[in-house]
């Protein structure tokens, strides 16, 4: 545990040295700020299209540092180091994932309600918007996590990646959207929409980890 501890916060620093939670951020806000300017000045319509659109800004905020997530330890050699830890490739991996999230997503998310606030949101339906991206985002970062290992031997990737990733993100945004929406008619009915998402959550879990690893050693064979 301490050494998938060390290898986290290794990623965290990592990530935050480079700019990504901070380049996440700011596309976050630029894309809340012109949305509206883009709709138009009908409140109704804005709040009515505010949820699926956060999830699509939260995606996309997502999917511009997948690039990185494997690309720089595939290049200089970091993953071969990782295969001979004490330690699984594919807890190594999720060590790594988790440090994505921490670093990169859980600001994403604690900026949701000033996004929400700017895009015409109850401040009182915003905690259960919060609740919602909480049980989605894991599978968002797993799930990007694979389109960025099937992509790691290409040089200068950005793009297949995101075409690979983007279909797997389908089926929590939808869910997502969903869920949000029903956070803003009538809190009950968010409960099976939220259940849906963290067993997407605990199924990327699951068998992303198998999955990345698999790529990542075929890519390396």
């Amino acid at each position: 545990m301490s050494l998938f501890a060390t290898l986290c916060a290794a990623h965290m620093r990592l990530a935050w040295r480079g700019g990504q939670t901070i380049l996440a951020l700011s596309f976050l806000f630029i894309a809340v700020t012109l949305l509206p300017f883009g709709l138009g000045p009908e409140l109704k319509l804005l709040r009515a299209l505010a949820p699926g659109l956060l999830w699509v800004v939260l995606a996309i905020s997502l999917l511009t540092t997948l690039d990185r997530l494997f690309q720089a330890d595939f290049e200089d050699g970091t993953l071969d180091r990782l295969r001979l830890l004490p330690l699984s490739l594919e807890a190594a991996l999720l060590a790594k994932l988790c440090g994505h999230f921490l670093v990169l997503v859980m600001p994403l998310i604690l900026s949701v309600p000033l996004a929400g606030l700017l895009l015409n949101i109850e401040a009182a339906r915003l905690p259960l918007l919060l609740v919602a991206m909480l049980c989605g985002a894991p599978a968002l970062v797993l799930l990007g996590g694979i389109g960025a290992a099937l992509a790691v031997s290409v040089r200068r990737g950005g793009l297949l990646t995101v075409l690979i990733a983007m279909p797997f993100y389908v089926p929590v945004l939808i869910f997502g959207a969903a869920a949000s929406q029903a956070a803003l008619s009538s809190g009950t009915a968010i409960r099976p929409y939220l259940g849906i998402l963290a067993a997407l959550s605990a199924a990327a879990l699951l068998l992303a980890p198998f999955a990345i690893a698999a790529a990542l050693r075929a890519a390396q064979d």
